[in-house]
């Protein structure tokens, strides 16, 4: 389980890398074009890709930051495996629901 939590991590880091990328740079250059929030805001509204970058990102981090606390855990606590897996899980749902309720409030 560890060789396939290992490489999760990886692959979900590949993708945090691309989509702080595309939300980095897109702030960067409304902001420097002179947007509000609030315009930026009525451009995401609605709008495919950005549910596609910001959902992507949300999932990525609810598999992602759980495995690193899940290390962690294992390394510096004395806490069994198998609440260590269960704070891991807890920690990942809690993740992806307020992720994806913040993300479904930027596209509704």
């Amino acid at each position: 389980m560890d060789v396939w939590l290992w490489m999760a991590q990886r692959a979900t880091a590949f993708l945090l890398v691309i989509t702080v990328t595309i939300h980095l740079g897109t702030m960067i250059y409304v902001v420097n074009d002179g947007l509000s929030a609030g315009q930026i805001l009525a451009h995401t509204r609605g709008n495919l890709f950005w549910l596609s970058v910001y959902g992507s990102f949300v999932t990525a981090a609810a598999i992602h930051v759980p495995i690193g606390l899940r290390v962690v855990l294992m390394e510096w606590t004395s806490i069994r495996k198998d609440g260590v897996n269960m704070i891991a899980l807890a920690f990942a749902a809690l993740l992806a629901f307020l992720g994806w309720r913040a993300v479904l409030g930027l596209y509704a």
